[in-house]
């Protein structure tokens, strides 16, 4: 038994805020509050874009797969995270820690290609707007999307499997909230060169890629704009573009900044720790909130959409 567990780990203990007791408690009441926002206002989105006609278009049914997505990756670590903030019981099994793991990682690999095809969506929508149904028919987009998907899948696969193979020397400590691939990986025992050369090569795909569309999308899109004689066609091009463009800027702000870091402040100290700690609670928990209110406040047609289904709801 004591030479098993040399290498491999029946369970690991998620740390979080364990060094602050009194926080815990306000940050279970912040993260409960917010994982409730997250399932009302996406769950708001995705029910109105499957039942309001208006809404079936490329751009909503993108939408409404970001919300679907959203969902799932708060749902595979937040009720995890608020069991252990209220009842200190910070032990995860191996499989649900591997599942966690899984979950999160292909979420948001799957996350990085939607932002970049919905920035494709509205390139095409506002640079070529009398091909917009033939580029972008409902085969098309729905290829997109469902590529979107399995490809995230495969990489997160791929991620999981080469991290949870590692020896662990019985070490089963993780210093995060959630099974962050990072964190597990600095668990291990064994060269982890392949996981670094195999991470830098989903990074590559998953993020500069999606990343380089959507830039050189809006290049394309602002140059449009700005020869546009309509002031009004100006104003309208701009609102359908600024929600998707906040909700990048916030979502790849954060990973950057998370991943970016230098090597040298990464386990120097617990300020940096805890620091980490947070930027990745708002990854997780505070983006997928603001997306569909970022989508709801910048946008009429789902505002109206909303308010139709409302209106519908409470004549019935």
């Amino acid at each position: 038994m004591g030479k098993i567990n040399q290498t491999f780990v029946l369970e690991f203990i998620l740390l979080g805020l364990s060094g602050y007791p009194m926080i815990e408690i306000i940050y279970f009441v912040l993260i409960l509050i917010m994982y409730l926002v997250i399932l009302l206002g996406n769950g708001v989105l995705i029910i109105a874009s499957v039942f309001d006609s208006r809404l079936h278009t490329p751009m909503y049914f993108f939408l409404g797969n970001l919300s679907f997505l959203d969902i799932c990756y708060t749902s595979s670590s937040v009720p995890s995270t608020l069991v252990s903030l209220i009842s200190k019981k910070r032990n995860i099994s191996y499989s649900a820690c591997t599942v966690q793991m899984f979950l999160g990682f292909a979420m948001g690999s799957t996350e990085c290609l939607l932002l970049g095809v919905m920035a494709f969506d509205r390139y095409v929508a506002i640079c070529n707007p009398l091909r917009y149904s033939i580029i972008m028919s409902k085969i098309v987009y729905v290829l997109m999307a469902s590529v979107s998907w399995l490809s995230g899948g495969i990489n997160s696969i791929v991620q999981t499997s080469l991290a949870m193979q590692l020896p662990f020397c019985g070490k089963n400590i993780i210093n995060h909230f959630t099974c962050e691939i990072l964190a597990v990986l600095n668990l291990a025992c064994a060269d982890i060169s392949l996981n670094i050369i195999t991470m830098v090569i989903s990074n590559m795909v998953f993020l500069v890629l999606p990343l380089t569309v959507i830039f050189f999308s809006y290049i394309f899109i602002l140059y449009t704009i700005l020869r546009m004689n309509s002031a009004t066609g100006r104003r309208k091009a701009f609102s359908t573009c600024s929600a998707h463009l906040t909700v990048v800027i916030i979502f790849y702000g954060t990973i950057f900044f998370m991943y970016a870091k230098p090597k040298s402040q990464e386990h120097e100290g617990d300020e940096w720790q805890t620091t980490d700690k947070l930027i990745s609670l708002f990854y997780g928990v505070v983006t997928p909130m603001l997306n569909p209110i970022i989508y709801s406040l910048r946008n009429k047609d789902v505002k109206a959409a909303i308010k139709y289904l409302l209106n519908k709801k409470s004549f019935q």
